[in-house]
């Protein structure tokens, strides 16, 4: 029999012909002091916990400047003196004090080795107050390639916004700049020029009109929030809003819009009540109800700031008017306002602790894109469409990235991320359960930052299987697991290849029309067929190769 073998599986056997049975070795990567003081949870950052922060800033579209302060609150969790505090160059620190007094301070690189002067006893809450001030970092491509964006509308009003995923919220305000400790809330002050509006994350507390020309808002965040879910968004904005009966009751959705836009924002901004449905559907209540739901026009793409999500998509279906699936289904929704509003359930509510397991917030929301789709247009429509997104994925060096240096694994986190997720979901062979156990991710985990091992386990006790070599497989390897068989009249011989060791996943088999459940191993394993085995088929919603061995 002749045999047959994909194009894209010659080209990984040649690229991973020298590697071991094991995982991928990503030891030939090299880092920085710099990248361990900004990735790893330094002693000077362990022995306290921040509870809160004050920012009151002024945005200077003059000459692209911003000045102000951070007043950061936080508990002492074991006696020490020197607090590191994060702020990107070329911003400065130019003054700090506790309790009225000036403290003394150096700079390393990004980060500030502030020494405190008071006693700081055990289980004791304090603040210090950090004043700055600068030029932050221009976004090249955000928000990829973040800082803060400076442009104008239409109109030649300022249009400004902040956008620092990966790079650090530090790129423009002093804080902890680590995901694993998340602040318990705070109050973001912005002083904008008088014809300008700045919206920011949480609710609206003031709008506070000065002499001397400008306006500063005032806004509140109730609920956890990471560093770089906090934002700023300065325009010629102009609102409108409604209520959404959810499942913890009504949630205030408001709409932030450029004037010139409105009448088209208030047809595509629709999508919104169709997505909390859907996500709320799937994923159990909007994580954050008391500081609403905002949707805000931004001068870049879009980014899954909390309740402050910014929307950059021109008004129209898929992304930037493609279908990435290439399916048609993505031409059926709003990519961004779908997309960057799924990561308030994994990225806002459930959070990495460290950006080398960003895929716990992108191959999750990734997903969510065929829920919706799934939600409005049935399961093969959700299911046609993530299959769609395979045709993105590089398998270029694995999900995970290197821990404690700020570096985030392969993009694949998001294509493949997302059919990892699907190919579970048939191994979970249940629809409901697994709906309950993507619900019960986001109540076990409600408002807390995470590792990629907890949400392994969590998944494996749920499932009711030893995921941990089906993780290995797609998230620390490149390679594709590939159904390898060969049929000798009505028996079939069939075992697993191109797998991590000891890699273990039941799959549905399609044999001459009919499905069967086996369960290979790295071994040669038979099924003896009723009649003469003419066809074999691997179900197509697991991600996997398939490779018909000659006789």
């Amino acid at each position: 029999m002749k045999k047959h073998l994909n194009l894209l599986l010659i080209s990984f056997l040649i690229s991973n012909g020298l590697l071991a049975q094991g995982l991928l070795n990503k030891s030939d990567t090299h880092f920085t002091r710099q990248d361990s003081l900004r990735g790893s949870i330094t002693k000077e950052r362990l022995w306290w916990d921040v509870k809160y922060y004050s920012l009151d800033i002024k945005v200077n579209p003059a000459d692209s400047t911003i000045t102000g302060s951070n007043t950061i609150q936080y508990k002492v969790l074991k006696p020490y003196n020197v607090m590191q505090i994060d702020l990107q160059s070329p911003m400065e620190i130019t003054k700090v004090t506790q309790n009225g007094v000036a403290l003394k301070y150096k700079r390393e690189g990004n980060v500030f080795f502030i020494t405190l002067t008071a006693t700081q006893n055990m289980g004791a809450v304090k603040e210090i107050k950090v004043f700055y001030q600068g030029k932050p970092k221009v976004a090249v491509r955000p928000p990829w390639d973040g800082g803060l964006t400076w442009k104008k509308d239409k109109n030649g009003n300022d249009f400004i916004a902040s956008s620092c995923q990966g790079l650090g919220a530090s790129v423009w305000w002093p804080n902890k700049d680590h995901m694993y400790d998340e602040v318990e809330g705070m109050k973001i002050s912005v002083n904008v020029p008088r014809k300008l509006m700045d919206v920011s994350n949480g609710r609206l507390q003031n709008v506070i009109p000065l002499k001397n020309g400008t306006t500063t808002y005032v806004w509140v965040v109730k609920n956890p929030i990471n560093n770089y879910g906090v934002n700023i968004n300065v325009g010629d904005y102009v609102s409108f809003s409604e209520k959404y009966k959810g499942e913890k009751g009504d949630l205030d959705c408001s709409y932030y819009v450029l004037k010139d836009n409105l009448a088209k924002a208030k047809e595509q901004f629709k999508e919104v009540p169709k997505m909390l449905k859907a996500f709320e559907h799937w994923f159990g209540p909007y994580p954050f109800y008391e500081d609403g739901y905002k949707l805000v026009e931004a001068p870049y793409l879009g980014m899954e700031h909390q309740s402050s999500v910014t929307y950059g998509n021109g008004y129209q279906n898929g992304y930037l008017g493609r279908d990435l699936s290439g399916t048609g289904w993505g031409l059926k929704f709003d990519f961004i306002i779908v997309h960057e509003s799924g990561h308030e359930w994994f990225a806002n509510n459930i959070t990495y602790k460290d950006i080398a397991d960003m895929w716990v917030h992108e191959s999750f929301t990734n997903y969510s894109e065929s829920l919706f789709v799934e939600y409005y247009y049935g399961k093969d429509a959700g299911f046609e469409y993530v299959r769609g997104v395979r045709k993105n994925i590089q398998n270029d060096k694995p999900i995970i990235g290197h821990y404690d240096v700020n570096n985030e694994g392969s993009g694949d986190m998001y294509f493949k991320g997302a059919n990892m997720l699907h190919t579970l979901r048939q191994i979970v062979n249940n629809d409901e359960k697994w709906r309950s156990i993507l619900r019960g991710l986001n109540s076990t985990f409600y408002h807390q930052t995470v590792t990629t091992k907890q949400i392994e386990d969590y998944l494996s006790q749920q499932v009711g299987m030893d995921l941990n070599t089906f993780f290995n497989q797609y998230l620390r390897d490149v390679r594709i697991p590939t159904f390898e068989y060969t049929i000798q009249d009505s028996t079939l011989k069939y075992r697993w290849t191109n797998i991590v060791s000891g890699f273990d996943m039941p799959v549905k088999v399609v044999i001459n029309g009919n499905e069967v459940a086996l369960n290979p191993k790295g071994e040669w394993s038979e099924f003896t067929n009723p009649s003469k085995i003419e066809k074999v088929e691997v179900n197509k919603d697991y991600y996997v190769l398939s490779n018909e061995m000659a006789k």
